[in-house]
């Protein structure tokens, strides 16, 4: 039995816990919440029976064995590095950090500690359309031209996914553009892509940029072209067009389509698959994937996109 502390009671703790209460073997034993009323409805909803508002306590503890953070983003790299200096395997959510020295220190600590399981919330890594085109490109069956995806909510007040208020400010950039970014460096294999931003105004209270434009240019010559918006009214989430030498294909979650948007079927769940992974590290199963340590080069990709929508 693999006994978790997840740190959080937001939208994304919730996520994972609809895909821990389906995996064999695993027990959410203590939830490390930051505001207490929420954290005792979370508790009651997912039947966890402890709690507490203090990760250092928790943390003495021989009885757990990983824990999940999934604390507003610029408290990633501080939980993260506590749980694992405490001996503790460790998924953190995305973005690993907000800014590069933290990820850096990340980094270092977690290769300082080889046997314990550190990973990063990069889900699209487990998209089963994802991962099918992956293999295609691998294998010679596919060559990737231009990935163009688009990443659209309408969120103009500081609500999460399920439009309850955010104790933190989400970020288009270090949060959703993480997502695509990774994506694209593990489908090119080119972890120093030549990068372009730009940025649209910021919100007038939240500060940060509502619409963004990022490129990327692999060293292969793939393309990636980025659009994301707060701003938008239509259907949310991330689509991604793959353009490539031997067909078009659709991505939305875990469906791929091709370009008459006739369904490829696919099974798995990317959601459940990375959590699964997760505690599969864990057990000795199958090695870690996306951990730490492999999407450190998104975050440096991050970092210099950011550098140019400062000037």
């Amino acid at each position: 039995m693999v006994r978790i502390a997840i740190i959080g009671e937001g939208a994304i703790a919730d996520t994972h816990m609809q895909s821990l209460s389906r995996i064999v073997g695993v027990e959410v034993a203590t939830l490390i919440y930051g505001e207490e009323k929420a954290g005792a409805a979370f508790a009651a909803k997912w039947n966890i029976a402890a709690t507490s508002s203090h990760l250092d306590t928790v943390l003495e503890h021989d009885g757990i064995d990983a824990v999940i953070v999934a604390s507003p983003s610029a408290l990633h790299p501080e939980h993260t590095i506590k749980a694992l200096e405490s001996g503790k395997h460790v998924l953190t959510e995305i973005p690993i950090g907000l800014d590069l020295p933290a990820c850096e220190a990340l980094v270092a600590t977690a290769g300082a500690r080889p046997r314990q399981v550190a990973m990063a919330a990069h889900t699209r890594r487990f998209s089963p359309a994802h991962k099918h085109l992956k293999a295609r490109i691998e294998d010679g069956s596919f060559t990737l031209q231009h990935l163009v995806a688009e990443t659209f909510f309408f969120r103009r007040t500081n609500l999460n996914m399920h439009g309850e208020p955010r104790s933190w400010v989400d970020n288009l950039l270090w949060h959703h553009a993480c997502h695509t970014i990774d994506l694209f460096l593990w489908l090119s294999g080119d972890p120093k892509p030549q990068a372009f931003g730009q940025a649209g105004p910021p919100h007038p209270e939240l500060k940060s940029p509502m619409d963004m434009s990022i490129a990327l240019k692999a060293a292969n010559g793939a393309l990636l072209s980025l659009a994301l918006s707060f701003n938008n009214r239509g259907p949310f989430g991330g689509f991604y067009r793959y353009i490539g030498d031997s067909g078009t294909f659709h991505v939305f979650r875990d469906a791929l389509e091709d370009h008459e948007h006739q369904p490829i079927p696919l099974t798995g769940a990317a959601f459940l698959d990375q959590d699964q992974a997760f505690i599969d590290a864990i057990n000795g199963v199958q090695p870690a994937r996306s951990t730490i340590h492999e999407v450190m080069p998104a975050m440096r990709v991050i970092h210099r996109i950011n550098a140019l929508l400062q000037n």
